[in-house]
């Protein structure tokens, strides 16, 4: 009876609350970052999802020789914060592989341990991102207590063929280090992709600066139609804690079907 309670209020959610965590990030500091995350879930209060940017632990690496994580310590941090929130953890880290090929991995991390990743399909090559790591070319979709999230990266967010629902997801995350000087377009593409998926998106950005950019934030909960249903402060560390509503999202796209028009 006890195991069937559980799964009924936590398996199988028809509202699942979700905090977005807009931190800033020291350069190539991965104790000090992570403390900062901690910190920063502690204040957002008890929620089944947190997420956190692209490179989390670093900042955006370009040159990952000495930087990327060999020991899988962000990892790690990742479970035993899964563990002790009883909620999934997500973001992105500069990771060297078992191979020494470089990916910057999505990972998506559940309290019993197990986790899903994604390593990034578009790198950004006008920073050199494509030139010291290896894309990633399988599209990733984790489910997590009743609710089908895809994974993915920063300049994933410009190509939406990538994106394409076809109706295996409910809700896009994208994690990023999105600079202030593009952040218009950042906004836009997010509510665009909600809009053509019919789906929750959650963008996660950054503040603070590193050698390259600076950084202004710009984190957002889109909901199905393209509305900003909760977003972060821009220009300092904030959180915003919003929720996914399936039967609303369910009876959108049954009254309105455009999923099943698509190309």
């Amino acid at each position: 009876m006890q195991v069937f309670l559980y799964l009924c209020a936590n398996i199988y959610k028809k509202r699942m609350k979700i905090s977005l965590l807009q931190t800033d990030i020291s350069w190539n500091e991965p104790r000090l970052n992570l403390l900062r995350a901690e910190k920063m879930i502690e204040k957002a209060g008890q929620a089944d999802l947190y997420v956190l940017p692209e490179m989390f632990t670093t900042g955006f690496a370009t040159k990952p020789e000495g930087i990327a994580d060999s020991k899988g310590e962000g990892l790690e941090w990742m479970k035993q914060m899964a563990r002790k929130t009883d909620a999934a953890i997500v973001g992105s880290i500069a990771t060297c592989c078992n191979d020494g090929r470089y990916a910057n991995r999505m990972y998506f991390v559940k309290p019993d341990g197990t986790a899903v990743f994604y390593d990034k399909r578009h790198l950004f090559s006008y920073a050199g991102e494509d030139e010291r790591y290896t894309a990633g070319n399988e599209r990733v979709i984790a489910e997590w207590r009743g609710v089908r999230f895809l994974m993915q990266v920063c300049y994933d967010l410009r190509f939406p063929v990538w994106s394409r629902n076809h109706e295996d997801y409910d809700c896009a995350l994208y994690v990023a280090n999105w600079p202030t000087s593009r952040i218009e377009v950042w906004k836009t593409l997010l509510k665009a992709r909600a809009i053509e998926n019919q789906c929750y998106v959650c963008g996660v950005n950054r503040v603070g600066s590193d050698n390259a950019c600076e950084y202004c934030g710009g984190t957002e909960f889109i909901d199905p139609y393209g509305r900003v249903a909760a977003e972060c402060d821009d220009g300092k560390e904030d959180w915003l804690t919003a929720e996914i509503n399936m039967d609303k999202l369910n009876l959108f796209r049954e009254k309105f079907p455009v999923l099943k028009d698509r190309d």
